[in-house]
């Protein structure tokens, strides 16, 4: 059998894939199957390391990408769609896959696309609460359309209704055995103050950098802050943060990092008292999973369709609150993360809301479905 997974751009999107492959393995592993071979298509690798530790073989594969407002690459990247659409017509035709897994994003358009044509059942999944163009315009082709938020599902036409199903977010296997025993030595925190774990998206977010870079002299007295800065913002932030916090007794508890691999992440998560987070649906899937209070800033609607519906339908259950970034300063970023944190009795109720709106069983339930529908393609 062989498997195709498409689809990227972003964490939120790649790492679904690597926890739906997690879970094919584990499951032909149960069922004493072949294991399957399994394929990622995409423009470029996102994570090399991830693909080869969960022998997933890598395709690069070009895509152009449609934004949402003017621009004159929108006319080139047309042109590079067509062409990656192409070129996966021609290694799908070569590679003959039983199944396609798309997880959306510009990234997942030529795929579907040759797949489409050449008749190659295809599953989609759907990570937010109001679907990607993406997604939408695979629907029409797929076998099986999974959601995260019961919400997708009115987007899709009636006449698709029987191919929807809520499964939830897959998340990586790692990310839900969060390390507590020794996260605070590891990261060299202060065990006598709480944590702040703050993760501005899988690129990081300049936005929320600079906030919380004119915050970090509050924040620090009020504990200890783990940043994720992303890769590109890293050295700014390492050789401005200590200008900001320069004279503050607590300046050793700023601790930035360009990138929390899955271990660090784990112990990061383990030691937060409170997350602040963009809105992506991965992430809040994962800091439900972690059972942590959140402070949500959605990336804004003209630029992410998505994040906003996100933020508030997992604010509603009473688990986060959001921060829209029009209303976002340091001011205001402050009051809220003080709220917060020196209120133990509501990070309790916080802490308690966020069980049952993540589903632990998410990737075993695709990986299922990929099986299900591969093992009957094989024969056909």
């Amino acid at each position: 059998m062989k498997v195709v997974f498409t689809g990227g751009g972003t964490g939120g999107h790649f790492y679904p894939i690597v926890a739906i492959a997690e879970a094919i393995r584990d499951e032909v592993r149960d069922r004493r199957l072949i294991a399957p071979k399994l394929y990622y298509m995409a423009p470029s690798a996102y994570d090399m390391e991830a693909l080869f530790e969960n022998e997933i073989v890598f395709v690069a594969c070009p895509a152009g990408k449609m934004r949402r407002y003017f621009s004159l690459q929108n006319i080139t990247d047309w042109f590079l769609t067509i062409t990656g659409t192409i070129y996966a017509f021609l290694m799908l035709l070569r590679l003959y896959p039983d199944v396609i897994v798309s997880k959306g994003g510009y990234a997942s358009v030529p795929t579907v696309t040759a797949a489409a044509i050449l008749g190659i059942p295809i599953i989609i999944h759907e990570s937010d609460a109001k679907p990607g163009r993406a997604n939408l315009f695979a629907a029409r082709f797929a076998h099986r359309i999974a959601i995260a938020f019961d919400s997708a599902a009115a987007y899709f036409p009636k006449n698709m209704q029987k191919k929807v199903a809520r499964t939830g977010i897959p998340v990586r296997k790692d990310l839900m055995k969060l390390e507590r025993e020794g996260a605070a030595q590891y990261l060299d925190l202060d065990p006598a103050a709480p944590t702040i774990l703050v993760i501005g998206g899988s690129s990081g977010s300049l936005r929320m950098n600079e906030t919380l870079l004119a915050a970090l002299p509050e924040l620090v007295n009020v504990g200890n802050v783990i940043h994720q800065t992303g890769k590109d913002h890293f050295k700014s932030m390492e050789k401005t943060a200590p200008v900001a916090l320069a004279g503050n007794q607590n300046a050793s508890r700023y601790h930035p990092f360009p990138y929390l691999s899955t271990l660090s992440m784990r112990r990061a998560a383990g030691a937060a008292d409170l997350v602040i987070s963009r809105a992506g649906a991965t992430a809040i899937t994962e800091i439900a999973i972690w059972g942590t209070p959140a402070i949500l800033i959605p990336i804004p609607e003209e630029i992410s369709h998505d994040q906003r519906t996100n933020a508030y339908s997992y604010a509603h259950t009473g688990a986060a609150t959001v921060i829209e970034e029009v209303n976002l300063s340091p001011h205001v970023l402050v009051s809220e993360v003080k709220r917060i944190i020196e209120n133990p009795e509501l990070r309790m109720q916080m802490k308690g809301k966020s069980a049952g709106f993540a589903n632990l069983d998410a990737a075993k339930i695709i990986a299922e479905e990929v099986l299900s529908i591969g093992l009957t393609h094989e024969k056909v």
